[in-house]
């Protein structure tokens, strides 16, 4: 009978992830993680031979991780757009190094923002707001991509360590914002978010 495998693909995986969370994509390499799993550099390049195709699968976990992270929102439905916005910048300052490695690294997916905002996609936001909003596909990629634009932004400035996070200042900021654009939208929307 062959020896059971110490260390496999998903502990070499997650022992990864792990270094990413703390120190950052670039600290990632074969060395970093046999020292973090406590064994040789072998097992790592076995299931790994190149740190590229280990960076992305990385990447991968890390974008599940993400949108679990900020769809997990409670509260009352007129809310959700507000806490989603909150979580995604509360992730910048919570999970940096995760999102300097998923928004802004070599490894940052190209026309991520479209992905996320294309109605045809089915795109989780985009199916949960014109479910919540009960206004069109197109509306609500309208209304997502102006409020994206307002939180990516806070949230790279937070996670860059150019401003200090005050959630109370973001959240009246950010219903601001939201307001704006459900009232742009049209009258279906506008008493979506009490102010």
């Amino acid at each position: 009978m062959p020896p059971k495998v110490k260390y496999t693909r998903e502990s070499v995986l997650k022992a990864a992830f792990e270094i990413t969370r703390t120190l950052g994509a670039e600290n990632v390499n074969v060395r970093s993680i046999a020292k973090k799993l406590g064994c040789s550099t072998q097992p790592v390049m076995y299931h790994f031979p190149t740190v590229d195709k280990l960076r992305t699968e990385i990447y991968n976990m890390a974008d599940e991780y993400h949108t679990e992270y900020i769809t997990k929102i409670s509260g009352k439905k007129k809310d959700i757009l507000l806490n989603i916005g909150l979580r995604y910048i509360r992730f910048a300052v919570e999970e940096t190094q995760l999102f300097r490695f998923l928004f802004q690294s070599e490894y940052s997916r190209e026309n991520y923002i479209a992905g996320l905002a294309d109605p045809d996609d089915a795109s989780p936001f985009i199916m949960l707001m014109t479910k919540e909003l009960h206004i069109s596909a197109e509306k609500c990629r309208d209304v997502f991509l102006l409020v994206y634009m307002f939180v990516h932004g806070y949230a790279s400035l937070l996670a860059n360590s150019d401003m200090s996070y005050d959630e109370e200042s973001i959240s009246k900021q950010l219903r601001l914002t939201l307001s704006g654009a459900l009232n742009a939208v049209g009258d279906e929307a506008k008493n979506f978010l009490e102010l």
